[in-house]
């Protein structure tokens, strides 16, 4: 896994489309994560930093499948169920990534999608506490079989704007989030202090280090760092 000091901190992108993750990207959400699981943690017997290193970009069930292996899927199911509705109800300390809403208003006319790991009515709720619109193109957890690492989330939102995902840039900052973009084929824009020892193109600390530039031939250029 590269080390944090060999990622590029600028570069040029060009691309005909955006896939933006939520959590950790336009939205700060850390302080419910944490909450939520590592008093899921504490109930099974499990170390609260072994899980976190292991819950940020996946779905909750698919997590689970990781830190307790041989577990039936259909309880890992219904505890997902009960994780979301718990997330979904806690919006303490749920806030915008520095620069995102303006990093979103530069998008207007630019082929952009969301695409996360939560649910229709978690991303809804995390995007309006933190003021944010929600882009038009949604790929959320209902939409997908497959959870990030699994590129699958990706591809999708590349196939519903029309765009080859060669011509796709992924902001991420997760270490499953970087591997989806990687494994669908695109360039990856690495987000806060979790994305740099995941190997993306380059990694900025937050949002405000991002410039979109729509261009004539119907690209845009994006200028990170």
């Amino acid at each position: 896994m590269p080390a944090a000091t060999s990622v590029a901190t600028s570069a040029v992108l060009t691309a005909r489309a955006l896939l933006l993750d939520m959590d950790g990207t336009l939205v700060n959400s850390d302080a419910v994560v944490e909450r939520i699981w590592r008093r899921w943690a504490s109930e099974h017997g499990l170390d609260g930093d072994a899980v976190m290193a292991v819950v940020h970009g996946r779905q909750g069930h698919a997590s689970m499948a990781v830190l307790l292996p041989g577990r039936p899927r259909e309880q890992n199911l219904a505890d997902n169920a009960r994780m979301l509705a718990a997330e979904t109800a806690d919006m303490d300390g749920v806030v915008e990534v520095p620069g995102a809403a303006a990093f979103l208003a530069s998008l207007r006319g630019v082929p952009h999608a969301l695409v996360t790991s939560a649910d229709v009515p978690l991303s809804s709720a995390r995007m309006a506490a933190a003021g944010l619109p929600l882009p038009g193109v949604r790929v959320t957890a209902e939409s997908v079989g497959a959870s990030k690492p699994d590129p699958e989330g990706f591809l999708k939102g590349a196939a519903e704007l029309g765009v080859d995902p060669a011509d796709c840039v992924v902001f991420e900052d997760s270490g499953a989030g970087i591997a989806a973009g990687r494994a669908a084929g695109m360039r990856v824009v690495g987000i806060g202090p979790r994305a740099a020892v995941h190997g993306p193109d380059v990694v900025v600390p937050d949002l405000t280090r991002v410039k979109v530039e729509p261009l004539d031939d119907g690209t845009v250029r994006i200028t990170a760092g």
